[in-house]
């Protein structure tokens, strides 16, 4: 590739507005960014030019949650380190380079045990591998017995907590997760309740804080969303809200209230799995769509995102879960790209580098065949990508 490309006659969505701009058909990438967007008559100097006619461009996808490791065919988490330690390593490349040609263009991982994700990072950022720009967490700091556990982050109190996180920090993790409360993949956790007391929670909080991390809350549980955002964390995942009578029954107005006011992201991990919800006009349902309504009502921000590694959850299918996302947030579809775009890029505290094309940012593009503020569906088979200004042929 040559390294100033201007790619013209296109449709523009930038990742900001609400519609297309009808000032632009153009951008220009040298090394790896966007240095310009006008109108294709306007262009000047001596980039390679491409014609993109009919195409429309948008950024790069983002899914806020995954797991690189995890392999969404193997139920058991105990058996995800059966294979051996280089096959691991080779299903994991395949996934990232399958999530880059499928359009995500970043992804941030929220937990393995052994740091490999963060191996895969450092490759892909050096050219070494295809994939997705990473940001990584490492092991989860977590209660001893808890939720991921076998991961090792365990922490009895807030010193063995420092001493995870320490830990994280000498494999150069880019944030900190913590397991707020227990989760469905651990046997002898309970999803509704909270692993570490209020106290603790912002203990652990802080302790990252000292070393320049963001934190990301696993929450399932009303408790620890609560005791989430006293302690302040920088993004809520899963949030399901789920009390005593079970999913999501327990939603928490002034818990809400809170995480706008503190500026909180709830990265709800949506993911393909719920288009069984969708439109049954079940219960739960109701609930669903009662809570996501009651959040945006609250100004709580949402980021896209999948959890993809967990079973059946696969790491390539971001752009099949947007349309039930929509429908369960309520969301527009430009609402709904923002989410997996500029959105969750701020959320991940990437909001300067991608998730928008604009000058300056890094050249993450997607070029789809169709109108995805009218069709989502035409994300699933974009025509071209571009990872960091890189070419990359897109999925079969």
């Amino acid at each position: 590739m040559a390294r100033s490309t201007l790619y013209t006659h296109l449709r523009i969505w930038d990742g900001h507005g609400a519609t297309y701009r009808d000032d632009v058909d153009a951008l220009r990438v040298d090394d790896g960014r966007i240095v310009w967007v006008g109108r294709t008559v306007d262009a000047r100097g001596d980039a390679a030019a491409r014609d993109m006619s009919g195409l429309t461009a948008i950024p790069g996808l983002i899914d806020a949650h995954v797991h690189m490791v995890l392999d969404p065919d193997v139920r058991d988490p105990l058996a995800q380190t059966a294979p051996d330690r280089a096959a691991r390593v080779a299903a994991m490349e395949r996934r990232a380079a399958e999530m880059v040609r499928a359009g995500i263009t970043t992804a941030r991982d929220l937990g393995g045990g052994e740091w490999l994700e963060l191996e895969l990072r450092d490759r892909i950022a050096r050219g070494e591998a295809l994939g997705p720009r990473l940001v990584c967490a490492g092991q989860p700091v977590t209660s001893p017995g808890g939720h991921c556990h076998f991961w090792g982050g365990i922490a009895a109190d807030v010193d063995a907590a420092a001493a995870v996180i320490a830990r994280q920090h000498e494999r150069n993790v880019d944030l900190i997760k913590v397991m707020a409360t227990g989760g469905t993949m651990t046997k002898g956790t309970t999803p509704r309740d909270a692993q570490f007391d209020r106290e603790t929670l912002a203990a652990i909080v802080a302790l990252a804080r000292e070393r320049g991390y963001p934190v990301a809350a696993h929450c399932h549980g009303t408790a620890g969303i609560r005791f989430a955002a006293a302690a302040g964390v920088d993004t809520i995942e899963h949030c399901s809200w789920v009390g005593d009578g079970g999913w999501g029954v327990d939603y928490d107005p002034l818990v809400a209230a809170e995480l706008a006011a503190r500026d909180i992201w709830v990265s709800p991990t949506v993911n393909l799995g719920w288009k069984r919800h969708q439109g049954s006009g079940s219960d739960h349902e109701k609930r669903l769509l009662a809570n996501f309504a009651a959040m945006r009502a609250a100004g709580v921000k949402l980021a896209a995102s999948t959890d993809a590694g967990i079973p059946n959850v696969r790491h390539a299918d971001l752009a099949k879960t947007l349309p039930v996302f929509a429908h369960i947030a309520g969301f527009t579809n430009a609402e709904v790209l923002k989410s997996a775009t500029s959105d969750a890029a701020r959320a991940i505290g990437l909001g300067t580098t991608t998730g928008r094309l604009a000058e300056g940012y890094c050249a993450d593009v997607l070029f789809v065949d169709g109108d995805p503020l009218a069709d989502l569906d035409c994300l699933v088979a974009p025509v071209q990508v571009l990872a960091r200004g890189a070419a990359v042929a897109a999925a079969a």
